[in-house]
């Protein structure tokens, strides 16, 4: 069986790119992560780091073996946290990845909701896009994960026909939070005639073709590949100007008229420029989802906040940005975590 604080140093290794800043992260001395080092090779039976000019990097195996001794080191980590919860040694601590149009919306309020229930938990926030967001879920150094897919909208286009989808292969759960529609985003005041008729507050994909002669502006990678697929359903592939994950930024590329673009529900609550016009695009919408890892039940910190980011999500709460207080939301969220969650 691998030694636990020799993985640790291999993981701080592969982290911190050397033995000198392995040391001073871990706290060591030098000789003693050298030390750590080579008993690890001894025990595994392979050469896991070789020298490079003056210092060292991981071999093949060596980068295999601290990518799988961080997510086990990260599971340890949050088993160790999660038993501390359940025995009363110490307050809750959560910590969530979520992308940034959460961030701008829901998760303020549910962060608001649960300070206000239990002041004591310990909540942390990290912004990472939904493949980093698992990635760290897996890893042990988040407990939920907010990720966010593309999918194709019901017949009827309303809100409760969403459905999530399929779970991650293995011990990944999910629970879906939301699902909100996608919108084309031009110019309000755009030279010469309009690109979409005024009156037209809705389109569907196969009337993206008018807009084929246009330059766009792609988001993230996920949304990049759904504005390709839109356009491809219109019959071409779109002239892609610019590229950015920043939603503020995308509308006032479309403000200044340098292209247009598409952005979901979420990103228009959190930020919303008046010199861009929305159009409803149909025919798909954006699943909301919150991803936890291992058998139930959660953790009743976990479960908690899973209520109020729940809650946070629903139709009738309103954003942050239009809530003059949070005080509505915290009645609900309390009301909620007090019928199905014990105290932490």
């Amino acid at each position: 069986m691998l030694d636990v604080t020799r993985l640790r140093v291999l993981v701080a290794v592969a982290r911190h790119g050397s033995v000198t800043a392995a040391a001073r992260a871990l706290n060591y001395a030098q000789p003693s992560v050298s030390h750590h080092l080579a008993r690890l090779e001894a025990e595994t039976g392979t050469k896991l780091v070789q020298r490079a000019g003056r210092g060292i990097r991981l071999t093949d195996a060596g980068r295999l073996l601290a990518d799988r001794a961080a997510e086990v080191i990260g599971r340890l980590d949050a088993a160790e946290n999660e038993l501390a919860v359940y025995s009363g040694m110490r307050a809750g601590r959560l910590r969530l990845a979520a992308f940034p149009s959460a961030l701008g919306t829901i998760v303020p309020a549910a962060a608001a909701m649960l300070r206000e229930r239990h002041p004591s938990v310990d909540l942390r926030l990290t912004e990472a896009e939904p493949p980093e967001a698992v990635r760290m879920l897996r890893a042990g150094y988040v407990d939920v994960a907010l990720v966010f897919r593309h999918e194709p909208e019901g017949d009827t286009g309303d809100e409760g026909d969403a459905k999530p989808a399929a779970a991650e292969p293995g011990d990944m759960r999910e629970q879906l939070l939301l699902s909100e529609a996608v919108h084309l985003i031009m110019p309000s005041a755009p030279r010469g005639e309009p690109l979409i008729a005024p009156a037209v507050t809705e389109i569907w994909p196969a009337d993206l073709a008018r807009l084929s002669g246009q330059r766009w502006i792609a988001g993230c990678d996920r949304c990049r590949e759904h504005l390709l697929r839109q356009c491809a359903l219109a019959g071409f592939t779109p002239k892609v100007a610019f590229t950015t994950d920043d939603f503020v930024a995308v509308q006032a590329l479309v403000m200044a008229g340098l292209g247009v673009a598409t952005l979901p529900a979420m990103a228009l609550q959190a930020a919303r420029n008046p010199g861009v016009r929305t159009v409803r695009l149909r025919g798909s919408r954006r699943s909301v989802v919150a991803v936890r890892y291992g058998e139930p039940p959660d953790p009743p910190a976990t479960a908690l906040l899973l209520d109020v980011l729940r809650v946070a999500a629903a139709p009738s709460v309103p954003s942050p940005a239009a809530a003059a207080s949070p005080a509505s939301l915290v009645t609900a969220a309390s009301e909620l975590a007090e019928a199905a969650t014990p105290a932490v």
